[in-house]
């Protein structure tokens, strides 16, 4: 297996306490990522920088602690916006993640657009928290979800895609990358399609940002959504770009303050403008901050040498892992990123987990939260091993180890 000798990965491990640790005696060999990637120390040190030498409240302070952590907090905003070439700092929304995101999409944009007889597409791929904000608003507001399907890979039907464009839906959400399957769906492709039927584009971007250069123009899709804890930052924040124009038009999500211009019982409210305006409160500050000092982190290392890493890894483990008797790879799509998904005839997959917690070896089983997928294969779950920038071949080798093992012991 072709290794990248120009990519130093002991020196980056380095920077990751965490990976220093034992569990139950053995080396700890993280596995888990796509559901939350450790942190490097710069991330950890940001966050108690700010703590500990300026944190206090933003925006309406004229105290230099207050404008310390206000050009800091709008710092990152702006660094942000470069990052996935936003054409406006102001289309950048901080959430507490993805589903916060994709949720007030909902409560705004999807509350004050979708009506009964109109028609939302999602595809089979997407995570829980793309799916249930729809249905919920669906049971309110009367409209149809149609689904768009898989094929045996775990890759989009194309046929299917076709038949629900042409029930020109309003809106169409699409993961750009599968938190269960690793699929890397086309979503500038798909963007375009939907947008000549007229429909507004959502892109759930969770499992794309820390694996690969995201360029909302290029996409074109209208409302991106993303987590920190994904992208070696810090749980709890996240963001959400909306096209400027969309932005304006969508009425507030939540009330408080930061979000108003003016408030009275004598006249009407006002309201501040995008991104304010779906701000309300004080938000997780030295989280914001810790996800400027990730950005800073992704880019020192570069996203490209990491995609590189990453996609050697994935053949090495699907290589090694197709080797044990009785092995079935669950999401075999040609362009895949980050995740191996796997079931061993025999077994069921919380078992070999579990087994594989005592040996060191941290991956998730389950669905996931992507139960659609699980249904549509006729599968309980699935074990789930996904990669980072500081994952190794040593710990591929270590799960093949584990996996062996706990097939032996279960049988």
């Amino acid at each position: 297996m072709k290794r990248n000798a120009a990519y130093d990965l002991n020196a980056l491990r380095r920077e990751f306490p965490i990976l220093d640790r034992e569990v139950y005696g053995h080396p700890l060999v993280y596995l888990d990522s796509a559901a939350s990637a450790q942190k490097p120390r710069v991330v950890i040190e940001a966050q108690r920088e700010y703590e500990a030498h300026f944190h206090s409240n933003i925006h309406r302070g004229v105290h230099t602690l207050a404008t310390q952590a206000t050009e800091a907090y709008e710092g990152v905003r702006s660094k942000l916006t470069e990052h996935i070439n936003a054409a406006r700092r102001e289309e950048i929304i901080f959430t507490s993640g993805t589903t916060d995101s994709i949720n007030l999409v909902a409560g705004t944009w999807g509350r004050a657009n979708l009506n009964s007889g109109d028609v939302v597409a999602l595809t089979r791929l997407e995570h829980h928290s793309n799916i249930v904000p729809w249905q919920i608003l669906a049971k309110e507001k009367g409209f149809d979800i149609v689904v768009i399907e898989i094929d045996e890979d775990g890759s989009l039907c194309e046929e299917s895609l076709k038949a629900a464009l042409s029930r020109s839906p309003k809106l169409l959400c699409v993961s750009h990358v599968s938190n269960t399957l690793g699929t890397v769906n086309d979503v500038t492709r798909i963007t375009a399609q939907a947008h000549e039927v007229g429909a507004v584009v959502l892109v759930d971007g969770a499992q794309a940002v820390p694996h690969k250069k995201i360029d909302v123009r290029d996409i074109g899709c209208d409302f991106y959504a993303a987590s920190g804890h994904k992208m070696y930052g810090p749980s709890g924040v996240g963001f959400l770009y909306g096209k400027a124009e969309l932005l304006e038009e969508m009425p507030p999500w939540k009330g408080g303050g930061e979000m108003i211009q003016t408030v009275s019982f004598e006249e009407e409210t006002t309201f501040n403008v995008p991104p304010y305006k779906f701000e309300a409160g004080t938000p997780h500050l030295s989280g914001v901050i810790g996800l400027g000092a990730a950005l800073d982190w992704i880019n020192s290392v570069g996203l490209d040498k990491i995609a590189e890493h990453e996609e050697a890894l994935i053949k090495y483990a699907s290589e090694r892992l197709s080797e044990i008797e009785g092995m079935r790879l669950i999401g075999t799509s040609k362009d895949k990123a980050s995740v191996v998904s796997f079931l061993v005839d025999g077994t069921h997959p919380s078992d070999i987990g579990t087994i594989l917690d005592q040996l060191g070896v941290a991956v998730r089983t389950g669905h996931h939260c992507t139960e659609p997928i699980m249904n549509k294969l006729g599968i309980p779950g699935t074990v789930r091993a996904s990669f980072a920038a500081y994952s190794t071949f040593e710990e591929v080798d270590a799960l093949v180890a584990g996996v062996e093992r706990a097939v032996k012991m279960l049988r």
